[in-house]
């Protein structure tokens, strides 16, 4: 038996690899790199200023009064990360809102999470905001069959424009006898125009 006799067996396709196409196509349909940018952008805002930070025997608290606007922001920008996934059509209005709430985050939450939360924020609603779904594409288009072609011929040549004079000149072409000298054609052709 030999490769060219056999039967050819389809690989089974397992199901991690099932649940990555499913998950390649339900991240194909939103702004998912936005929210998930716009996610991530809340963990430093969030973070810092409830931290403590030991540097040796050195001990930094960063608890401000700001902590409840940074609380507030962070987890406003959680909210607008999923929203971004779950209800692509507020991509634009989730956008616009993560890049003010970013901004805001920068005198109140210890400059926006030391620059990593504003800049995550910002370039996440950038991306949500520019984000757009795909056209689709008339699959009729693309598989023309030969009834069809057929039939577009058939409606170009209906819809084709013939002019009166057009349709007089093809018929007294048709009219005039084939045993004319040729010099009388013209002037017999001139006469019908007028």
């Amino acid at each position: 038996m030999t490769s060219a006799t056999t039967t050819a067996q389809p690989d089974p396709i397992s199901g991690f690899s099932k649940a990555r196409r499913a998950f390649r196509d339900w991240r194909r349909t939103r702004p998912f790199w936005g929210g998930l940018l716009v996610l991530l952008a809340a963990g430093p805002i969030l973070y810092f200023p409830y931290a403590t930070l030991n540097v040796g025997a050195l001990r930094i608290q960063m608890a401000t009064t700001a902590g409840a606007g940074s609380a507030v922001i962070g987890l406003l920008l959680i909210a607008l990360g999923i929203s971004c996934w779950f209800q692509p059509m507020i991509r634009v209005f989730a956008g616009i809102a993560s890049i003010v709430l970013s901004i805001i985050s920068l005198p109140v939450s210890n400059f926006g999470g030391f620059g990593m939360g504003l800049l995550l924020g910002i370039l996440g609603g950038a991306l949500a905001c520019s984000w757009a779904p795909l056209k689709a594409t008339p699959v009729a288009a693309h598989a023309v069959t030969g009834e069809s072609a057929v039939a577009e011929r058939t409606a170009e040549a209906d819809t084709q424009v013939v002019l009166p004079t057009q349709q007089a000149g093809e018929a007294d072409v048709a009219e005039l006898p084939t045993a004319m000298p040729q010099a009388q054609q013209p002037q017999e052709e001139s006469k019908s125009v007028e």
